[in-house]
């Protein structure tokens, strides 16, 4: 496998925070972009998170006709005010929910007392049913707030789980988890009724581990969100189609994937339209190995280099990269944190969930194979292999560009805009 530049958004560092002056480059070719070219007709409802400092950054300004939702990372569930402190300049403070087309940006203030899940199951159906008499195929982005923090959630959602949870975040997030198994449901019913459901793929799937700060678990995996163990980078998800070969519905893929590979999977093996890219594209087309249980052709994972300290200033960058059954990672990240844990649950009675390898270590190597709990690490009997993966991370490293990670702007401030987030520049 060659190296492309495959570090090329200047993103590596971490996510857009709220306030920086940075999204997503221009010049980048989103999904819906690609399947508009293809006569898609492309709507996104949930969580944009890919910068808006400027309304060329905007959704509807990246390929989708429609958009309803936030363009921040996190903020309350119910009044969608997000909060976010500049250091000497205070609290930033302003709504975050919006409703556009292609020639609207407007503040969706009919929505501001609604939980998010079920304002946006609602927004989709609408989707849904305005498209259903179209002519063309639709592509709906659907990236719900929830789980995701502050744990939030109607009482409703947690009646089911009030006798069998007892710790009461884990039952919050136990109805939070409720509430969206019920939007999905109801999507999905949706499609049913107009219609669509005979010729239509679901796609589910997480973006990263639990975080254990705000009642997430991994167990019996090591780490949390935030972190390049098993437990912050392993995701799950489902896809769900009558279209699926017979043989496979109900079935279980071990097929290795990336989240890039979603991009060529969807575009290549799912619609088969030419591609056309300005840049390289990173992922892989894995769909035959998803519908046919076979191996995947990736090989190789880059889980990402980042050069900047993550967590402190005091420690240094962190990096990691999977090359079949080994994975090496890098960074002094449990001196001071407890990032490198295992978190069982309450009700496990387990109590003996440190690392046993030193707080200033900065080398690990698994075989995840074998070993996918991370409990034995091997990089001091493996110094081959160790010296054969940094090479190659160096490889990597050398095509990257710098990190992009500009410090918050203060005109950012809701303040200006009529108390509500948006571009500002």
């Amino acid at each position: 496998m060659t190296i492309d530049k495959l570090i090329r958004y200047g993103l590596q560092h971490g996510g857009i925070t709220t306030a920086q002056p940075s999204c997503l480059p221009s010049d980048e070719v989103t999904i819906a972009q690609a399947l508009q070219d293809v006569g898609y007709s492309t709507h996104a409802v949930g969580k944009w998170h890919l910068g808006f400092y400027k309304e060329e950054c905007l959704p509807t300004n990246r390929g989708f006709e429609t958009f309803y939702g936030t363009y921040c990372s996190s903020g309350d569930h119910f009044t969608y005010m997000r909060n976010y402190i500049i250091p000497n300049n205070g609290t930033l403070s302003g709504i975050d929910l919006h409703n556009h087309t292609r020639l609207s940006f407007e503040p969706a203030w009919d929505g501001i007392g609604h939980y998010s899940p079920e304002l946006l199951t609602g927004e989709a159906q609408n989707v849904i049913r305005r498209h259903a008499t179209s002519e063309k195929p639709l592509f709906l982005y659907l990236p719900y707030l929830a789980v995701h923090g502050p744990i939030q959630v109607p009482k409703r959602y947690k009646e089911p789980y009030k006798d069998i949870i007892s710790d009461e975040k884990r039952l919050t997030l136990a109805g939070m988890m409720n509430c969206l198994d019920e939007g999905v449901g109801n999507v999905t019913d949706t499609l049913k009724e107009t219609g669509l459901y005979d010729n239509t793929i679901i796609i589910f799937s997480t973006d990263n581990g639990g975080a254990a700060q705000q009642a997430g678990n991994n167990w019996p995996l090591r780490g949390i969100k935030k972190t390049f163990f098993e437990g912050g980078v392993r995701g799950v998800g489902f896809i769900h189609s009558p279209l699926l070969p017979d043989p496979n519905k109900g079935t279980t893929s071990h097929a290795w994937m990336h989240v890039t590979d979603w991009f060529q999977t969807i575009l290549s093996g799912l619609v088969g339209g030419d591609i056309n890219m300005t840049k390289p594209i990173d992922g892989i087309d894995v769909w035959k190995a998803i519908t046919s249980n076979s191996s995947s052709p990736r090989r190789e994972l880059l889980h990402g280099i980042d050069p900047i300290s993550y967590l402190e200033p005091l420690l240094t960058g962190r990096a990691a990269l999977r090359m079949g059954d080994w994975k090496l990672i890098l960074g002094d990240l449990c001196r001071l944190y407890f990032y490198c844990d295992w978190f069982p649950p309450k009700e496990s009675n387990i109590t003996s969930t440190k690392p046993t390898e030193p707080r200033n270590k900065e080398i690990w190597l698994f075989n995840i194979a074998r070993d996918p709990l991370e409990r034995n690490d091997l990089a001091t009997r493996r110094p081959g292999i160790v010296k054969r993966m940094m090479e190659r991370l160096k490889a990597y490293n050398a095509t990257a560009v710098p990190p992009w990670y500009p410090p918050p702007d203060p005109n950012s401030n809701p303040k200006y805009n009529g108390g509500v987030w948006g571009p500002w520049e």
